[in-house]
């Protein structure tokens, strides 16, 4: 029989072929023992609230005392407040409502993000980490270190909700170079040992801060916005509360302001834990 040499070079191609056969089939390349790469956990909540039902009538009418004065219906369309507009109601909610009275008139908003990790090897939580610190950067509080918050672990901080440590800093708005200047906008004599300032927050979910600003637009009275923002698992929650004085003399109470708005974000982390 001839020699044919594409003849042989064909049966020497279909053998090759035929020994590494087993390339193409995923269990001839796992090997025992070879490390496998697993998934991030996902983040405790899949879902979102209701923003505009979060908050309890009653609670409404503390935070709104203007509202309670108005016609029964007028009443309803202020407590119902109006959505946020957002293209993802599975990623953003929020909530905003506002009253006035004779003597003021007040702001409430309220908005819970939920975060979502894209990358397989972050976790949801370790992503809404990332974001609250970013969220916590911008805000520069002081501490009484004399470093932000940033530069601290967020577990441990520097000053508490029931006023804890002395931050170096003061609300926004608020001069520090006047030794009587307290943050509240009452007069000299308060209490020393309560911290207004802008400052880190403890028992408040998985951490949170919160920020107190004093601004002037013109000529219309100064106005206060006290931020409480707080992280639990992959969800950031914003609570916003401003009151802008009828009288362009009046000082905002800082104190009033801080302390209903860290009450409502302590019932919006309840609410989400149940």
């Amino acid at each position: 029989m001839a020699y044919v040499p594409g003849v042989a070079l064909l049966v020497a191609l279909v053998a090759g072929c035929s020994a590494g056969s087993d390339a193409d089939d995923p269990a001839a390349d796992s090997k025992p023992g070879s490390p496998t790469v697993s998934a991030a956990p996902p983040g405790k909540y899949r879902t979102l609230p209701e923003s505009c039902s979060a908050v309890p009538r009653s609670t409404l009418k503390d935070l709104l005392p203007g509202a309670a004065d108005l016609p029964q219906e007028q009443q309803d369309k202020v407590y119902e407040g109006t959505a946020t507009v957002t293209y993802d109601t599975d990623r953003k909610v929020g909530c905003r409502w506002k009253s006035d009275a004779p003597d003021a008139s007040r702001n409430l908003s309220i908005d819970f993000e939920r975060v979502v990790s894209y990358d397989p090897a972050v976790s949801d939580d370790d992503r809404a980490r990332e974001v609250y610190a970013k969220k916590e950067d911008a805000a520069a509080l002081p501490t009484s270190s004399g470093v932000t918050p940033s530069e601290t672990p967020s577990g441990s901080a520097s000053a508490s909700a029931s006023g804890s440590g002395t931050p170096s800093g003061s609300p926004s708005g608020i001069s520090s170079a006047s030794p009587s200047a307290d943050p509240s906008g009452s007069p000299s004599g308060t209490d020393p040992d309560e911290d207004l300032r802008p400052r880190l927050l403890d028992g408040l979910g998985d951490a949170a801060f919160l920020d107190d600003a004093l601004t002037r637009a013109g000529s219309t009275a100064q106005h206060r916005t006290v931020s409480v923002v707080f992280r639990t698992s992959n969800v950031i929650v914003t609570v916003q509360y401003t009151e802008q004085p009828a009288r362009v003399t009046e000082v905002p109470d800082s104190r009033e302001l801080q302390e209903k708005a860290q009450a409502l974000a302590r019932k919006l982390d309840e609410a989400l834990s149940d």
